[in-house]
Order: C-alpha cells, then sequence, then structure tokens
C-alpha cells in the first residue's frame, strides 16, 4: 500500500460502529495508531456510558496485529475530550490524525422540531468537532503535522426534509473547514469534509435491505484515508458512497454590475436573474476575499 500510516496516531471519533469503525480498521492496517472514541450512545444521542462498542473496535485492531485504545469521551464535554487528548499523548506521544466522525439524529420537520432537539444536535455535530479540533489543534501546529476530517452531509449541502438541524450542523462543519484550512496551512495541517453515503445506524431505517447492502460503510472510507495522507489535498469536500467518489465544489456565478444608481433596483436583478444565474464564467473561491476581488474586477471590466 503506497498510502500508509507508519508512526502515526489517529482519533476517530463515533468509531465504534458504522462509518468510524471503517475509518478506525483502514487506519489501523495501514500503520496507524488508533483511538477509538464511542460513547456508546444510541442514535438519539442517549447513552448508557458503555464503552463495550468501542472495546469490540480496539479488540478486532489488535486481533489483526494493529494498536490501538478505547475511550469513552463525550464529544460535547471539552474536559472529557481534554482528558481524552492528555491520554493519547502520555501514551503516544503524538496525534496526526483527526476524524470528526461522532454524529446522532432527531429527525422532525421544522414545525414540530423542538429547541432541544436542534441544540442537541448542533451540539454533537458541530460544537464536537469544534471541540475536539480545538483540542488537537496546538500539537498539531507544534509538530508541524495535521491531518482533520469533518463529516458533512447532503443534507446540509443540498437539505433533506426533516432534517433542519442536522442539515445546519453539517454545513456549519464546512465553514469551519474553510477556516482551518487557512489557518492550518503553513503549519502542514489539512482540514477536509466528506459527505457520505451510507448504511448505518443512523440511515438503515430509511432504506430498503436492498440499498443498504449497495452502500455499506467500508465503501465510504477509501475517502477518509485518501484526506488524511501525506499528500492529501486541503479544503475539498469530497461525497463518497457505493464505491462512488465525486468532489462537492462551491462556485460562484460571474454576475451582473447593475452601478450604484438608479439602475441598481430588485427589478434589474429580477430582469438580469439568467445572466447572474450563469454558470458559464462561474469561478471557485478559495477564501472570503476572492470573493471581494472578483467583485470589484467586474466593476472594472464593466467600467472600460
Amino acid at each position: 500500500m503506497s498510502i500508509n500510516f507508519e508512526d502515526r496516531v489517529a482519533i476517530v471519533t463515533g468509531a465504534g460502529g458504522g462509518l468510524g469503525r471503517c475509518h478506525a480498521l483502514d487506519l489501523s492496517r495501514r500503520g496507524a495508531k488508533v483511538v477509538v472514541n464511542d460513547l456508546g450512545g444510541n442514535v438519539d444521542g442517549s447513552s448508557d456510558g458503555s464503552l463495550s462498542a468501542a472495546e469490540t473496535v480496539v479488540e478486532e485492531i489488535k486481533a489483526a496485529g494493529g494498536e490501538a485504545m478505547a475511550n469513552g469521551a463525550s464529544v460535547t464535554d471539552k474536559n472529557q475530550v481534554a482528558d481524552m487528548v492528555k491520554e493519547v499523548m502520555d501514551k503516544y506521544g503524538r496525534i496526526d490524525i483527526l476524524v470528526n466522525n461522532a454524529g446522532i439524529l432527531r429527525d422532525k420537520s421544522f414545525s414540530k422540531v423542538e429547541d432541544e432537539d436542534f441544540r442537541i444536535v448542533l451540539e454533537v455535530h458541530l460544537m464536537g468537532s469544534v471541540n475536539c479540533t480545538k483540542a488537537v489543534w496546538e500539537i498539531m501546529k507544534e509538530q508541524n503535522y495535521g491531518r482533520i476530517v469533518m463529516t458533512s452531509s447532503s443534507s446540509g449541502l443540498y437539505g433533506n426534509f426533516g432534517q433542519t438541524n442536522y442539515g445546519a450542523a453539517k454545513m456549519g462543519v464546512v465553514g469551519l473547514m474553510n477556516t482551518l484550512k487557512l489557518e492550518g496551512a503553513k503549519y502542514n495541517i489539512k482540514c477536509n469534509s466528506l459527505a457520505p453515503l451510507a448504511g448505518t445506524r443512523m440511515t438503515e431505517s430509511l432504506m430498503p435491505g436492498e440499498v443498504i447492502e449497495q452502500i455499506k460503510p467500508e465503501f465510504v472510507t477509501p475517502a477518509v484515508t485518501y484526506m488524511v495522507s501525506e499528500d492529501a489535498p486541503t479544503g475539498v469536500i469530497i461525497a463518497a458512497g457505493a464505491g462512488v467518489f465525486t468532489r462537492v465544489m462551491v462556485h460562484e456565478t460571474k454576475g451582473v454590475y447593475l452601478g450604484t444608481g438608479e439602475k441598481m433596483t430588485a427589478e434589474n436583478i429580477e430582469a438580469n436573474w439568467d445572466q447572474i444565474s450563469d454558470m458559464a464564467e462561474a469561478e471557485l473561491c478559495y477564501q472570503g476575499g476572492d470573493q471581494t476581488m472578483k467583485v470589484f474586477k467586474l466593476i472594472q471590466e464593466s467600467n472600460k
């Protein structure tokens, strides 16, 4: 295998089953020492605090000749996350890879979703990713190496009925990634996002059995392995499922300059909507400033 993780240490959250388990197993097969983090929770976030799921994956890794340790920290608890990171550093001395995979579901239409259902989903997916990333960030800066993956979703990128809370959180981690790719660049820290399609505890009740067989979690994991590799890109979103891998990119159309006088009206936006929406000369902005530069470039072109 040309991509290997010898002497690398990886933390995978929510790794007691599903996607996280598959990520942990592949990283281990390729030489990484893996921290299998799992709260032992149910899909809705309730938990008995059991480490059994994480320990089962650890035993699976050890049986295959790998090295791993189990950890039951809740990603929503900064103190527990800090303790996990300290434990890993005490044992291994470094942390090279973080896969933010832990998640829950509280699906309800927006009319019916309660405030608590919204907040807890944001806490796990978005703030859980923030907490874990924050806890390893200075370590990665100090060692001048880090690879981080956020787990997004088509529900965040495009929307899905009954998942306003989940979709908001999953788009939030993309925003988090977009700035971390900039702040981590000079420290060789790369940050990417995964938008998976997989049959797991969180999706098995939504799809028929024959479909679940086609979207096994292991058919997603190669994308994560690539995104945490030595020569990985940074700031990209890979959608993966059933052996299909695509890149999701946010582009901005060239647009139309209406000036700042009498022509700058809602009516003229309506009249020029087709041109405003035309993707023919759309550009990929790497950072917020690129949009500003594009705006003034269009103004200059229009004034010639």
